[in-house]
């Protein structure tokens, strides 16, 4: 049974991640991956061309994650004031959820996705809450979220 080297251009469930060399039937690399441009041969001027592009993406990530952890710098311990209605014993009408935290980070100057801000309940209580958030690229910052009661 003949086997054929292919790189894989985009993620294919089941087979492998972009950039992966991978072996398979000839069949299925000519009836599926190579008609919706999923893979390419893997020949050396394509498994050089691969190499250059891994080279370039580990350097662009590089930079990325040294600008995220300049953020997760900035942001960690960060104190975020939330004023919120509460009634008798510190109880709020209402919750503290991530997207309230999204709100009140871009309006000091962060923008960062409600979806990568971590609370495994919603603030339902007055005081002060540890919050993580991710940054981008797996690199984590946990901010000093402070609910208060809104004074009239």
């Amino acid at each position: 049974m003949a086997v054929r080297e292919m790189i894989l251009r985009e993620d294919v469930e089941h087979l492998g991640r972009i950039g992966d060399v991978v072996r398979v039937r000839p069949g299925y690399a000519r009836n599926y991956l190579l008609p919706r441009g999923l893979a390419v041969t893997a020949s050396r001027k394509n498994i050089r061309q691969l190499e250059h592009q891994k080279r370039l993406i580990a350097d662009k990530a590089g930079r990325e994650r040294k600008s995220y952890e300049l953020l997760a710098n900035k942001l960690d311990g960060l104190p975020l004031i939330v004023r919120v209605k509460a009634g008798e014993e510190g109880r709020l009408f209402g919750s503290v959820t991530n997207m309230d935290i999204e709100k009140r980070l871009s309006e000091i100057g962060h923008v960062i996705d409600r979806r990568h801000i971590f609370l495994e309940t919603p603030i339902k209580v007055l005081g002060q809450h540890a919050v993580e958030v991710d940054v981008g690229r797996g690199v984590r910052a946990t901010i000093q979220v402070t609910v208060e009661a809104e004074t009239e």
